[in-house]
């Protein structure tokens, strides 16, 4: 993956202070594919932002995914190239859908310069959208159970392990800030688009495979 030059941290203050003036009610546009900086490393957060600013980036952030809606988003996907993502899902889900799914609450959670590593043999596939792909959804298979490694905007160093769908957001969310989006890992059969999801009710994967063939 192809890295960007490194921003100074003047640079990036005035990356994100012309990207933040540019917010209504705290929220900013998402960038969509296509955008170069959905396809590069971002940078390690090492406190290049004044304090400040870095509370006021993370607020956009937030405003800007419930906005969306969505369970989560990358500094990169509102244009800024840095390890930073914020995610939470506290949706209402009907109990059958949540059950498949493996889907609990997410609070809301800020992470920093993340990774994860799989901690189980386990998979899990169902279909995932992006609000930097808007429209279109595809099926993902990843690991059920990780491990994630990240920083708190304070640089304190946590470790948790997320099951089920949190860690579909967790990778989902840390992957945007290696350049990769899901698409690049989903079955491309299994792409629908918005306007073609009534065919298939709940997402069910065995009549999406069944009608897309993959």
């Amino acid at each position: 993956m192809n890295s960007p030059q490194q921003l100074t941290s003047e640079d990036l203050t005035d990356l994100v202070g012309t990207i933040l003036s540019q917010a209504e009610d705290q929220v900013v546009p998402i960038v969509q594919l296509g955008h170069p900086v959905l396809r590069q490393q971002a940078q390690r957060y090492t406190d290049q932002l004044p304090k400040e600013l870095l509370e006021e980036l993370l607020d956009v952030m937030r405003a800007t995914m419930y906005a969306a809606p969505g369970v989560g988003l990358a500094a990169p996907q509102i244009g800024i190239p840095l390890k930073i993502a914020v995610l939470e899902d506290l949706y209402p889900t009907d109990p059958e859908t949540a059950q498949l799914r493996e889907r609990a609450p997410l609070e809301y959670l800020e992470i920093f310069n993340p990774t994860y590593r799989a901690v189980s043999d386990r998979q899990a596939t169902f279909y995932e959208g992006c609000l930097s792909f808007d429209n279109f959804q595809a099926v993902v298979i990843r690991p059920a159970d990780i491990a994630a490694d990240f920083e708190d905007r304070e640089g304190n160093k946590l470790s948790q392990e997320f099951s089920g769908w949190q860690a579909r957001i967790v990778q989902h969310e840390t992957d945007h800030l290696a350049g990769t989006v899901y698409i690049d890992k989903a079955i491309t059969r299994s792409l629908i688009g918005q306007d073609e999801l009534y065919r298939y009710p709940g997402l069910e994967i065995a009549q999406a495979r069944e009608e897309l063939n993959f």
